[in-house]
């Protein structure tokens, strides 16, 4: 850690000692369960934590990382360089009227079942996807006919230099699984959601089933990032695999699961060699046999072991 002396000297001074770890593996940080160790995993507790921490690698020229809870996250085997900045002890959520004020570690779930407590309609669409508002938001996820873009009002982020920032609706530039976020690498903060006035009732039914209908097509038993691919104009990805006969494929204990061949699962001791080799082979032969080329909707982080 001699190469990081100074930066954690001032890491210190603004956050707690017990909420800066060293040589973090960052399978306990992922949801599929694989990745070697971060040098330096720090956890926030306030927005600005994260501003200091920020501006503490920018100016120690050290790269940094944002974290959520790590639901759309593969780490290679070797780890992460530098400092990943986990948010999910921003977890605060308000309700103004039919506004909700969500801080960006706040689980979908849990924004969803204040939503539903509230008696507010609009995000049932994200209450079963398995992320933090502030990744989804950045990502503009979606599932289910219903995205993040068509709830969202507005977001309180932070840029490069550790400055906060309002985007409005316009500002927020979003488009398929993409926005400012990811563009010009801002941090998101906050969300604020516009939502409408529903029946408790409806709104807790449509979740239900939601829940049902994501049990009985995903393969939520185990260990995987969700869908591995961004679906292709025209296409769906988990079809191009399934019509390519790769179903079941495995590469160690990597596997294209065989309730969604959408989804690259860790049946019990992948590697995340395993599962990057499984994705190139997955996109090699879906791009001999149609023409498609498939990209990663799993973001990707980290060295060669």
């Amino acid at each position: 850690m001699k190469l990081y002396a100074e930066l954690l000297k001032q890491l210190y001074k603004v956050i707690d000692r017990a909420n800066i770890v060293i040589d973090e593996p960052m399978k306990n940080h992922t949801y599929f369960k694989v990745g070697g160790p971060a040098d330096i995993l720090v956890n926030p507790e306030d927005v600005s934590e994260v501003q200091a921490a920020i501006k503490i690698c920018k100016e120690n020229e050290v790269d940094y990382y944002l974290l959520g809870n790590g639901s759309n996250l593969l780490v290679k085997d070797g780890g992460i360089r530098g400092v990943i900045i986990k948010l999910s002890k921003l977890n605060k959520i308000e309700v103004e009227e039919n506004k909700i004020i969500a801080q960006s570690g706040a689980t979908l779930y849990d924004v969803a079942q204040v939503a539903l407590g509230k008696g507010l309609k609009g995000m049932e669409f994200a209450s079963g996807i398995p992320g933090s508002i502030g990744g989804a938001a950045a990502m503009n996820a979606g599932a289910y006919d219903g995205e993040m873009s068509m709830v969202m009002e507005s977001m309180l982020a932070i840029d490069g230099n550790g400055e906060l920032l309002t985007l409005n609706k316009d500002e927020m530039e979003l488009s398929y699984r993409s926005s400012a976020i990811l563009k010009y690498g801002y941090t998101v903060v906050s969300v604020t959601l516009s939502l409408q006035v529903g029946d408790v009732k409806v709104i807790k039914a449509r979740m239900d089933t939601l829940a049902k209908r994501r049990s009985d097509k995903q393969p939520l038993e185990y260990p995987s990032a969700g869908s591995t691919f961004k679906r292709p104009e025209g296409h769906f990805a988990g079809k191009l695999i399934e019509d390519c006969g790769l179903k079941g494929t495995c590469v160690g204990d990597a596997q294209v699961s065989q309730k969604h061949s959408g989804f690259i699962i860790n049946r019990k001791n992948a590697s995340a060699k395993d599962i990057l080799d499984l994705i190139i082979l997955v996109q090699t032969e879906v791009e001999e046999k149609f023409g498609v080329k498939l990209y990663t909707e799993v973001k990707i982080l980290g060295e060669e072991k």
